[in-house]
């Protein structure tokens, strides 16, 4: 007679144990009483986003299929019941159960949240996921996040994104002075110390701002989601990169409490599901930004790279404004502190063999 489990609690324990290193679970503990729980997932992207709003029905899906249904979450776009800059205060009020979406959403509540997410100038996408997957963020900002009775699990990443849309090029910092520039998190104010003016406009809303100019630039995410705007025949310069975000990662929130009374082959189950879908999202992007690329220059789009001079004085201007910030915030400047000396050790090894053989391959390309 077979003694394996059935294919169902196999499929359960490769959930919990295989995907992004949550501890094994064993059948016999998935064959325990399961009790059916009803979630509700607030997701801060549109439908149209298909990567972003896609994690969370993959993650529903995944945890329900491990479950044979009985843990079900349903993903809620953004508005149902609250809009994605209230999304993380829902969750913690326990209004709903979680939430998708970048931490930065509440930097207004505390700016070492934005930390979370990604930081102008900050770690690259590779770099923001080994620190909080090994670097130890993860508990750093557990800490933080708790104090807002929030906890929260890596779902995705964007990699770096674009500079953004604009009618005209920017060729020296003098062409951001006046700029109604959309962007923000912590790149807005350090968009504002070049005398830009950032903007707060929804995404689905900037196609229009910038035919009426009402705004004379807008950054959004990458090739991939920008194009569904169109933005190439508003504003044709397609600068890069994203300084701001040099990858930005994304988090699944859980109510502290509700995911405590959580059973605990429930908790290894989503935690297993949530770092599936983390590796997905930015396989996903790796895989579509290329072609999108194409197609967006080919509509009109001209690509063009900020100038040094600009880069460096947003450098200056970040660092100016972390050191404010620092100075009136413990836990920024612990947190700010953390990630700089994880920054500078993952760019000693990068620089010798990552970034060697990308510009070797890149060089190589351009060749034919």
């Amino acid at each position: 007679m077979d003694s394996s489990p059935p294919a169902k609690l196999r499929r359960r324990a490769l959930l919990a144990g295989g995907l992004g290193g949550a501890a094994a679970l064993a059948a016999p503990a998935v064959a325990q009483s399961m009790p059916e729980l009803r979630w509700r997932l607030g997701s801060a992207y549109p439908k149209n986003l298909d990567i972003l709003f896609g994690a969370s029905d993959m993650l529903a899906r995944l945890v329900a299929e491990a479950t044979d249904g009985r843990f079900q979450i349903q993903v809620l776009a953004p508005g149902e019941p609250v809009p994605a800059e209230g999304l993380l205060d829902a969750v913690a009020s326990g209004g709903i159960e979680m939430g998708h979406g970048p931490a930065v959403l509440a930097a207004g509540r505390d700016p070492s949240f934005a930390l979370a997410t990604a930081l102008p100038f900050g770690l690259n996408a590779r770099g923001q996921n080994a620190w909080w997957l090994q670097g130890g963020a993860a508990d750093l900002f557990g800490e933080v996040f708790a104090k807002h009775g929030l906890t929260a699990l890596p779902g995705g990443n964007t990699g770096a994104q674009m500079g953004g849309w604009f009618r005209r090029e920017v060729k020296s910092a003098a062409d951001l002075q006046g700029l109604k520039f959309r962007i923000g998190g912590l790149g807005a104010q350090v968009l504002a110390r070049f005398g830009a003016l950032p903007q707060a406009t929804p995404g689905p809303e900037i196609y229009g701002a910038l035919e009426t100019k009402a705004i004379d630039a807008a950054e959004w995410i990458g090739p991939y989601d920008d194009e569904k705007l169109g933005l190439q025949k508003v504003a044709p310069i397609y600068h890069y990169p994203g300084f701001w975000e040099g990858g930005m990662l994304l988090h699944f929130w859980l109510n502290a409490e509700k995911a405590k009374a959580l059973p605990k082959s429930y908790r290894t189950i989503l935690q297993g599901a949530a770092h599936q879908v983390h590796a997905d999202v930015q396989a996903r992007y790796d895989a579509r930004n290329p072609g999108a690329l194409r197609r967006l220059v080919a509509g009109g789009a001209q690509l063009r790279p900020f100038p040094q001079e600009v880069m460096e004085a947003a450098l200056k201007h970040a660092n100016d404004v972390y050191g404010e910030i620092a100075g009136k915030n413990p836990d920024f400047k612990r947190l700010h502190d953390a990630m700089k000396t994880f920054r500078n050790e993952e760019y000693l090894w990068f620089q010798v063999a990552e970034y060697t053989y990308d510009n070797f391959m890149i060089r190589a390309r351009a060749r034919g």
